[in-house]
């Protein structure tokens, strides 16, 4: 059996890979999941490229925690499959539907890239 896709941002990339593969996403009663992401963001006007570490903590019923590069970050907001949150300065926004990310340094340098689950 099929587990119900697309319910929740984090959940949505859980399921969403499990759909993708015709098999059960976890579901631990009581016990908080983690999702794991891989963004290659490249970065302009400097045509870097970083690897960045995203590392999503949720429930059944919704995100509980959001770490970029090891870091928590203190507030994020959901909307859909987006997170949106901001850590030194960096707006970012990892789309878990899609598995891309977005940021934005105030202006002065703007990031895209493609994330990978870990």
């Amino acid at each position: 059996m099929r587990p119900a896709c697309g319910w929740g941002a984090v959940l949505a990339l859980a399921s969403g890979l499990a759909c993708a593969q015709g098999t059960k996403a976890p579901q631990a009663q009581g016990q908080p999941q983690e999702v794991a992401l891989s963004c290659e963001a490249a970065y302009l006007p400097a045509r870097t490229t970083w690897t960045r570490l995203v590392n999503i903590g949720y429930d059944q019923q919704r995100v509980r925690t959001v770490q970029i590069d090891g870091v928590p970050v203190h507030t994020f907001n959901v909307r859909d499959t987006v997170i949106l949150t901001s850590i030194d300065n960096e707006r970012i926004q990892i789309d878990t539907a899609t598995q891309t990310w977005t940021s934005d340094f105030r202006g002065l340098a703007t990031s895209q890239g493609r994330c990978l689950r870990r």
